[in-house]
């Protein structure tokens, strides 16, 4: 092969090279354009639209709670807002300038010395954005505003919703509050519970921009849907009747229950909140004077206290049930009962003198209830205040706690202890490690009157639940003459001066620590219990229970209870109360 061969045979192998890289390249711009066209068709189209498509979110007011009337509790009340809308210029006109002077003076601020707003202001009249001037204007400012800029290109106003408690406080721990992480939701009580069902669901809608921002288009892609109203079994004038008469002052809880149904006719808890208060950004220093009052504990389920002498209620049905003692037995008190070496007093430590049972529960005396502690089972005590509901969940749809009934497993597995007996004496009268809340007493004292105990309902549309007492008729009669004794003549007796209310009750004073105690501070004094059944004409029985912490006896309560019944007979009287269902 001479040397033009090689060389032809040279160029023809580049040539070949060449054009398998000329074909490799296309084969591999060929690919690029079919992942860029095809495989990343959605992605690059969704970049394209992102340029002059946005999607905004038109929120839906929430639903409303109501009381069992109809009567708002919770509701949204339309909140108007001043807006700057820009118009693509770099500068602001002179007209525009003096708009603003006059926005001003009708909003009552100044917003040119307000660099940060004048600021925005410009920027959104270069990008036709929206910026917010001023929310939750007043009807007499928007009314001049409206007069001033009837048809005024930049300034608008739009209308929101806001979330509203038209009675402030009242019922706080029922309905709850809403705080903000993204959006408004339910932080607390119903409206925590009930998120789903009353945020409703948000609307969609698809603007068309143009290159500078100005909306040129929009559609509605998706309708917002009003949350669902919630109907609670509340009473908003029981409810406000129980909230005047509990003292500022004073921390407790008041419950209204219909002994039948379970349904809750007011639940007080206090110290309390306004809802309203966290509508808006709160200040540290505000947060800060919530949190020392302690505003957001629900006292009435959450809280667990001694009960006292309503226990006794229980440790004379378990005496009576497994024949322990009889109806008519009589006692001595001389002002104690001795155990071993200690001495255990009587509330009156003169002593009572002779008396019989019913007359013991009556004056709230201890030493009938010290024998009988001497001589019952504690696990069997705490049988029968199972029976009761104490020391279990009430199954109300709100966090509650299931408080504590002692006995010698709870003890051993607790504390590590053995049971003592002289620990059954004190819970015989209601205290040592025995802990119950509120609603757990108003199951109860309603127990008593419909011999079951019923699930609380909250909620109109919750089913009746209903557990059979397992006392014998004759037991239950004799707790609800003794609780009518009371009345007439035990700790109960200034409730006499409410005439024409049949009353029902049982007072207590709860310790919460040694006697010896109670000259350190208010911290050490007992708690104050009422809990009783009342009726006036022909409207629906109803089970109170007041609880009033630290008050140093049950006379606070009781005032209280005297001042609930007499306003509950105004309201009757007036026939405000007229929409009560009969008692069965």
């Amino acid at each position: 092969m001479n040397y033009q061969q090689v060389q032809t045979a040279a160029i023809a192998r580049r040539i070949r090279f060449l054009s398998r890289c000329v074909i490799l390249a296309t084969l591999f711009v060929i690919a690029r354009l079919f992942y860029l066209q095809i495989n990343l068709q959605h992605y690059f189209t969704d970049r394209g639209q992102r340029n002059f498509l946005r999607v905004e979110t038109v929120q839906s007011p929430r639903g409303n709670i109501l009381d069992r009337n109809g009567t708002l509790l919770a509701t949204n009340r339309p909140v108007a807002r001043i807006s700057w809308i820009g118009s693509g210029r770099r500068y602001l006109l002179d007209e525009q300038k003096l708009a603003l002077i006059k926005l001003s003076t009708i909003l009552n601020r100044s917003l040119e010395n307000e660099e940060a707003l004048m600021a925005r202001i410009k920027n959104a009249e270069r990008h036709y954005g929206e910026i917010s001037i001023a929310s939750d204007v007043t009807f007499n400012e928007l009314s001049k505003v409206t007069e001033a800029f009837p048809n005024h290109t930049n300034i608008v106003v739009t209308t929101d919703f806001q979330r509203f408690y038209p009675h402030g406080q009242c019922a706080s721990h029922l309905l709850g509050y809403l705080g903000r992480h993204i959006d408004l939701a339910g932080k607390t009580g119903l409206e925590k519970l009930l998120e789903e069902s009353l945020k409703g669901h948000s609307g969609t809608i698809l603007k068309t921009i143009d290159s500078v921002g100005k909306s040129i288009a929009q559609i509605e892609l998706e309708k917002s849907r009003c949350g669902s109203d919630i109907k609670t079994t509340t009473n908003r004038s029981l409810q406000h009747l129980c909230e005047s008469i509990f003292p500022e002052q004073r921390r407790g809880a008041i419950i209204l229950m219909n002994p039948h149904d379970g349904d809750l006719y007011a639940v007080v808890s206090r110290p309390a909140f306004d809802p309203n208060q966290f509508l808006k950004p709160i200040s540290h220093a505000e947060w800060a004077a919530l949190q020392e009052k302690g505003p957001f504990m629900n006292r009435a389920f959450g809280a667990c206290y001694p009960p006292g002498s309503i226990f006794k209620l229980i440790t004379i049905s378990a005496a009576l049930e497994t024949g322990l003692i009889t109806p008519d037995a009589t006692w001595h008190c001389k002002g104690y009962s001795v155990l071993g070496r200690r001495k255990y007093w009587c509330n009156r430590h003169a002593g009572h003198g002779e008396l019989t049972t019913m007359n013991a529960v009556a004056q709230s005396c201890n030493i009938p209830f010290f024998e009988v502690g001497k001589q019952i089972d504690i696990d069997l005590l705490a049988r029968y205040a199972g029976y009761f509901g104490l020391g279990m969940p009430s199954n109300v749809i709100l966090p509650e706690k299931n408080g504590i009934v002692p006995s010698r497993s709870w003890k051993y597995e607790n504390l590590g202890e053995q049971w003592w007996t002289g620990e059954t004496l004190s819970v015989a009268i209601g205290q040592s490690f025995l802990l119950t809340t509120p609603i757990q007493i108003a199951r109860m004292i309603a127990s008593i009157f419909t011999s079951h105990l019923v699930k609380p309902r909250v909620l109109m549309h919750e089913p009746i639940e209903q557990i059979p007492l397992a006392l014998r008729p004759e037991t239950i009669k004799f707790l609800k003459k003794s609780m009518k004794k009371v009345v007439t003549t035990g700790t109960g007796r200034r409730l006499r001066n409410v005439k024409d209310v049949k009353v029902y009750a049982k007072t207590s004073t709860a310790q919460t620590s040694s006697a010896a105690k109670r000259r350190l501070g208010t911290q050490y004094l007992e708690h104050g219990w009422f809990a009783g059944c009342f009726s006036y004409a022909d409207e629906t029985p109803l089970v109170v229970v007041i609880l009033v912490e630290h008050a140093g006896s049950a006379q606070v309560a009781t005032t209280i209870a005297q001042n609930l019944l007499n306003g509950y007979k105004k309201l009757v009287d007036n026939k405000i109360l007229s929409m009560h269902a009969k008692a069965p």
